[in-house]
Parts: C-alpha cells; structure tokens; sequence
C-alpha cells in the first residue's frame, strides 16, 4: 500500500485527486498508476484502470490473474467493473468512498452471485494516511476556491 501511496503522491504533485494503484503479482509490483484525468481530460483515467491497462501488457492476457491490486481509495463502479472483468483475484483499499465506493459503500460488486467473479477486498490498509492525503486535498482546493472569489471580489 506504501507504494500504491507513492502514486498518489505523483497525482496530486500534477493538480490531480490523489488516488494512487500498484499491482502486485508474485510479491513484484507489475504496473503502478495514478489518477490523470484533468492531465488528460479522460473520465476513464482513474488510477486502478491506468494500472490495469499496463499489467495486461505486461503480461500479455487481459487475465490478471494471481494477482492483487492496491488502490488508496475504494474503487468505483467502473474500476470495480474493470477488476471483475480482468479477473483480479484481490483489492486492497486504503479508505472507503461514501459517495462513490463499489467495494462496500455505494454499492458490493465484489460477492455479487449474478457477476461471473468475485474479489477478495482488504479495506482500510494504511487507511489513515490514505484518508489524510484525499482530505487535505480537498481543503488546498476549497481554499485555493475562496482565495479566487474574494480576489475576484476585491
């Protein structure tokens, strides 16, 4: 998860919501990613399917199988969907996500019997210091906000 934290370190050095991904198989990290979806303007470009797109390069199969992904924020429907879809095994998050988590808050997708596989989640690793970084992002960009307004104003 150390690592995984290290990616969203680089997303939020680039202005983006710091969400960070590394996939592990055989105790190796295969592919990392983080969140670049302002740097691109790619809806899809979420840290967990950044990673998942590498890992199947890597090794060649859309089949991530034997392997476990490492995410710093509860993955959403459309990552959560990409994780069933290339079978990944295991998800290990950081923080749940209130507004928009498919691991356990919003919504299960993990133990669904109606899907074709289920994942093995571990929440809350290192759930602190994940939490902590997506708050204090989000209060840099409220006051960023407030400070535009009263220069605006004044």
């Amino acid at each position: 998860m150390a690592r995984a934290i290290d990616e969203a370190r680089k997303a939020e050095a680039r202005d983006e919501v710091p969400i960070g991904c590394v996939i592990v198989r055989g105790g190796r990290i295969i592919a990392r990613g983080h969140n670049l979806r302002e740097t691109t303007q790619d809806p899809a470009a979420h840290a967990e399917l950044i990673a998942i797109r590498k890992a199947a390069r890597k090794l060649a199969s859309w089949r991530l199988l034997d392997t476990s992904l490492y995410v710093t924020l509860e993955p959403c429907t459309m990552c959560m969907g990409a994780i069933i879809l290339s079978r990944i095994p295991t998800v290990v998050f950081g923080c749940y996500d209130p507004k928009g988590g498919a691991a356990g808050s919003l919504y299960d997708f993990s133990n669904d019997p109606r899907l074709n596989h289920s994942v093995e989640l571990l929440p809350r690793i290192l759930e602190a210091e994940c939490s902590s970084l997506l708050s204090g992002f989000f209060a840099e960009l409220r006051s960023r906000k407030r400070a535009r307004r009263l220069t605006v104003v004044l």
